[in-house]
């Protein structure tokens, strides 16, 4: 048989167990509110963070209009599309500004682009630039 002594120990370390699992101690309670205020910190901190366009996804969104930069004709819907997908993406300043950089450094390193076709190119497209694409654009003034 069992003695009871061993079961009404077990039951209080239950009850203990309980008790500090379910009612924090000041220590719990107030590393509870240190990670809260650090979750809120983050979650309001993080739109306010500045993301900044890479020259890879520039040269990606742009890479099927090269045909029409170089010949003219038909622009391609997939240049269009990767047009309108950049001006999507570039949301803040630093974004327009980064793609800025990107599309001078790109127009004045490609041979055979035409500039005014490249400058002429968001509008066909639908898209509000407010810059002119071209290697003499000062990125620094884009907002």
């Amino acid at each position: 048989m069992h003695s009871s002594r061993p079961l009404s120990t077990l039951l209080k370390h239950i009850a203990l167990h309980h008790h500090f699992t379910q009612s924090p101690t000041p220590n719990m309670a107030s590393l509870k509110l240190v990670c809260l205020a650090l979750v809120v910190g983050l979650v309001v901190a993080a739109p306010l963070a500045e993301s900044v366009i890479t020259c890879g996804q520039v040269t990606n969104g742009v890479a099927p209009c090269l045909g029409y930069l170089r010949n003219g004709g038909a622009i391609p819907p997939t240049c269009c599309n990767g047009v309108r997908s950049l001006n999507s993406a570039a949301r803040t300043t630093p974004d327009r500004q980064a793609v800025c950089r990107c599309m001078k450094t790109a127009s004045g390193s490609i041979r055979g682009l035409n500039l005014g076709l490249a400058s002429g190119l968001p509008g066909k497209c639908g898209v509000n630039v407010p810059y002119k694409i071209s290697p003499t654009t000062d990125c620094s003034r884009v907002r």
